[in-house]
C-alpha cells in the first residue's frame, strides 16, 4: 500500500464536487415532474432528500481544511494575535454576505426604491468589490478606493432597505437565521477558535466534537428549547468539527506512516455514525435538515467521511486529481462559484425571463440545471485568470 500523502489534494476535489453539486439542486429546485429525493424534504417530514446532504458536506469539508489554513499560518510566523484576527476577519465576511443575503427573502419591492433583482445584483457587486482577490500589481490606493466604494454602497443598500414580514409591518434589515453564508460564518469562528486552542491534543478535539454531538441531541429531544449562546443547538458547529477531528487523524496516521489504519478507522467512524444517525432518529425529532436534527448531522457526517475517504484514495494515492479539472474552479474559487448563481437568478429576474417548460420539466430540466452547474463554473475559471475572485 502506498504511503500517504502530506498534503490532501481529495479535499479541493471533494469541495468542488460539493459545491457543483450545491449549483446543481439550488438550480433544479423547482423544476417539475423530477422525483421527490432529490429536492429537500418539507420541513415536516422526517425524511433526507438528496439536496438536504450537500450543506452539511460543505460544512464538514470546512473542517477538513481549517487545520491546514491555521497550521500555515502559524508555520508564516503568526502569532496568536494574527491568527485570532484571521479567523475573526473571515467569519465576519462571511456573516455580513449572509446578513444582506437572508434580508433578501423579506425585501418588499413595493415600498422599496429599487426591485428586488437590482438590489440583489448591487449588494452581490459590492462582495466582489470588497474581497477580491486583487492582483498584487494594482496600486494599493486603486485597491483601498475600490474597497471602499463597495463598503459605501453596501450602507447605502442598507439604508435604503425595505422589508416586510408576513404580518405587513414594515422593517429595516435584521439577522433572521443569517442566511448560509452566515450560519457558516459563526460555526467557523467557534469551531476555529477551538481549534487553534486545542489543536494541539487531538483527545480535546474529539471531546469537543463529542460535546457538539450531545448538545445537538439535548436541544432536539431532553431540553427541545436549550440552545447555547453563539453555537445555538451546535449542529453546524458539530459538522464542521468533525471534519476537523478527521483531518488531524489524518495527519496523524500519515506522520505515523500507517495507511492501513486509515481506512480501516475511516471505514469504521463513518459506519458508525451513520448508525448513530438512524438510531438517534425515533427519539430526536427524526431526520430533518430545517431543524438540524442529531439524525441529520451524524448521518451526514458518515456519508461525507466515507466519501472523503474513497476520494482520499481516488485522488491521493491514485493519482486521479485530473479526472476533475473539469469543476476545478469550484475548488478553489468556492466563494465565487456560490454567488454567481445570483448574478443568474437575479438577471433573468430582472428582466421577467422564466425557463421554458421544455427545459424546466422533467430530464430536460435536470439536464439544463447540470449545464447551468458547469457554465457557471466554468465562467469562474475564466474569471480566476483575470483575478476576478472572491478571497476572504
Amino acid at each position: 500500500m502506498p504511503q500517504l500523502p502530506k498534503r490532501l489534494l481529495s479535499i479541493d476535489v471533494l469541495r468542488a464536487l460539493t459545491m457543483f453539486l450545491m449549483i446543481f439542486v439550488n438550480d433544479a429546485d423547482g423544476i417539475k415532474q423530477i422525483p421527490e429525493w432529490i429536492g429537500h424534504a418539507p420541513g415536516d417530514a422526517d425524511a433526507l432528500g438528496f439536496a438536504d446532504t450537500i450543506f452539511p458536506a460543505f460544512l464538514f469539508i470546512v473542517g477538513l481544511s481549517l487545520p491546514f489554513a491555521i497550521n500555515n499560518r502559524i508555520k508564516k510566523g503568526d502569532g496568536p494575535v494574527q491568527v485570532l484576527f484571521y479567523i475573526f476577519i473571515r467569519s465576519a465576511a462571511l456573516l455580513i454576505m449572509g446578513f444582506y443575503h437572508v434580508n433578501l427573502e423579506g425585501y418588499d419591492e413595493a415600498t422599496a426604491p429599487l426591485l428586488k433583482a437590482v438590489w440583489a445584483l448591487i449588494i452581490t457587486t459590492a462582495f466582489f468589490l470588497i474581497w477580491m482577490d486583487y492582483p498584487e500589481t494594482l496600486a494599493k490606493t486603486r485597491k483601498n478606493l475600490l474597497i471602499g466604494l463597495g463598503v459605501a454602497i453596501l450602507l447605502a443598500m442598507a439604508i435604503i432597505y425595505k422589508g416586510c414580514d408576513d404580518d405587513e409591518v414594515a422593517r429595516g434589515m435584521r439577522p433572521g437565521w443569517w442566511g448560509i453564508l452566515g450560519i457558516i460564518g459563526w460555526a467557523y469562528l467557534a469551531c476555529a477558535v477551538l481549534y487553534y486552542v486545542l489543536r494541539k491534543k487531538l483527545a480535546y478535539l474529539v471531546t469537543c466534537w463529542a460535546a457538539l454531538i450531545a448538545l445537538n441531541i439535548i436541544g432536539h429531544s431532553m431540553a427541545p428549547k436549550f440552545r447555547l449562546w453563539l453555537v445555538g443547538d451546535g449542529a453546524s458547529e458539530a459538522l464542521i468539527m468533525g471534519g476537523i477531528v478527521a483531518s488531524r487523524l489524518y495527519a496523524l496516521l500519515a506522520e505515523q506512516g500507517k495507511p492501513q489504519r486509515l481506512w480501516a478507522t475511516f471505514i469504521t467512524i463513518g459506519i458508525g455514525l451513520l448508525a448513530a444517525g438512524f438510531a438517534i432518529r425515533p427519539f430526536a425529532q427524526g431526520i430533518s435538515k430545517i431543524h438540524a436534527t442529531p439524525a441529520w448531522v451524524l448521518i451526514c457526517s458518515g456519508i461525507t467521511l466515507l466519501v472523503f475517504l474513497l476520494f482520499i484514495y481516488w485522488v491521493d494515492v491514485r493519482g486521479n486529481k485530473n479526472l476533475f479539472n473539469w469543476i476545478r474552479p469550484a475548488g478553489t474559487s468556492t466563494l465565487t462559484c456560490y454567488l454567481m448563481p445570483y448574478f443568474q437568478v437575479f438577471i433573468l429576474k430582472l428582466f421577467i425571463t422564466k425557463y421554458p417548460d421544455v427545459i424546466n420539466t422533467g430530464a430536460t430540466g435536470l439536464l439544463r440545471s447540470v449545464l447551468t452547474s458547469f457554465v457557471l463554473i466554468a465562467l469562474v475559471g475564466l474569471m480566476e485568470k483575470k483575478h476576478l475572485r472572491l478571497k476572504i
